[in-house]
């Protein structure tokens, strides 16, 4: 009897006025422009082996999928902000960009044709994602410790009470910031989007025809979600933390930023394992605390922006299986696929 394929866990990420996914072979956004179209840009993906060797070592697979993640993340949002603002343009502006486009697409492709992505341009997106990711965790790793050594210092002696005062303040920082960007309605159209990914990877799963009607009975929380790994980093720093002792402030800073990517990894681990459990009764709990974050980082989609979603992932579909026919004879060339289609 054959050996069956492994099904594909697929993975998206809302985008302003749209959805990317990403499967096997390319990442795919859709999004809904103002006049009602929807157009794509579709991004084959071209990892390198080294990559993927590490993607199979347990705990460093985590740092690097969330790295390779903002870095291929930042382009489709950089993308989807692009159709915004090219939306809000009036005519005689919109034509001026245009031509201002299609002289940097010239200068682009001139480029590519010499040498493909210059390594400048690699490091140059590389970084700007990395750091921006950096600078998010590192600050919401060292801004409670300050807080909660400025308040409880002297308060008590157990360093356990401190780190798990540490999480509760950091816990509150964020569950702030996500309600006050929240409030905000181009925020809060990104996560009725994230709630419309969310629905349509649900409904495949469940192995339903992707309809907006089918798509909207499912729930907007999913197990294997981005909030959820934030979620889980907070509960396993508490307990990691508490493994070493410090001696002052300086040296519990330091200890957080060392122990940072151990964090990462197994927070990373844990998620991939509370998703494979999930249909355990008592072992889905594990995941519920991830899930209850989502209830600030999603909202109910319109039955418009699920089209969107269900737009992208159909595309992403479509060709994931035609470049699988293509790989599985040749290598999959760059230009298989258009950068815009629409």
């Amino acid at each position: 009897m054959p050996q069956q394929s492994k099904p594909v866990s697929y993975g998206g990420q809302a985008v302003i006025e749209g959805v990317m996914f990403g499967g096997k072979h390319v990442n795919v956004t859709a999004v809904r422009r103002k006049d009602g179209e929807i157009t794509y840009l579709e991004v084959p993906k071209q990892d390198k082996s080294w990559v993927m060797k590490l993607r199979r070592i347990p705990l460093l697979r985590g740092i690097v999928s969330i790295i390779d993640s903002s870095v291929k993340g930042s382009k489709h949002l950089n993308y989807s902000a692009d159709a915004y603002a090219d939306d809000e343009l009036e005519p005689e502006e919109k034509a001026k960009q245009k031509e201002k486009a299609k002289q940097k697409e010239k200068a682009k492709q001139k480029e590519k044709e010499g040498s493909g992505w210059s390594l400048s341009m690699i490091i140059g997106v590389t970084a700007v994602a990395i750091l921006s990711f950096l600078f998010g965790k590192i600050v919401l790793t060292l801004l409670p410790v300050v807080i909660e050594n400025f308040l409880f210092k002297n308060a008590f002696d157990n360093q356990f009470l401190h780190n798990l005062l540490e999480g509760g303040i950091k816990l509150i920082l964020l569950l702030a910031y996500l309600w006050l960007i929240s409030q905000t309605p181009m925020i809060k159209r990104l996560f009725q989007y994230h709630g419309a990914e969310h629905k349509v990877i649900s409904a495949h799963e469940a192995g339903e025809e992707l309809t907006p009607e089918n798509v909207q009975k499912y729930s907007r929380l999913h197990y294997r979600c981005g909030s959820s790994f934030i979620m889980l980093t907070v509960i396993i720093g508490i307990f990691l933390y508490s493994l070493f002792t410090y001696d002052n402030l300086w040296e519990r800073m330091g200890q957080r930023l060392l122990l940072l990517p151990v964090v990462l990894g197994i927070s990373f681990e844990l998620l991939k394992m509370t998703n494979s459990v999930r249909d355990i009764p008592v072992l889905r709990y594990l995941g519920y605390p991830g899930l209850w974050l989502q209830l600030l980082t999603t909202k109910e989609p319109t039955n418009e922006q699920v089209e969107v979603s269900i737009a992208s992932f159909n595309r992403m579909r479509e060709l994931d299986a035609k470049l699988a026919n293509v790989s599985a004879t040749s290598e999959v060339p760059v230009a298989t696929l258009d950068p815009v289609k629409g």
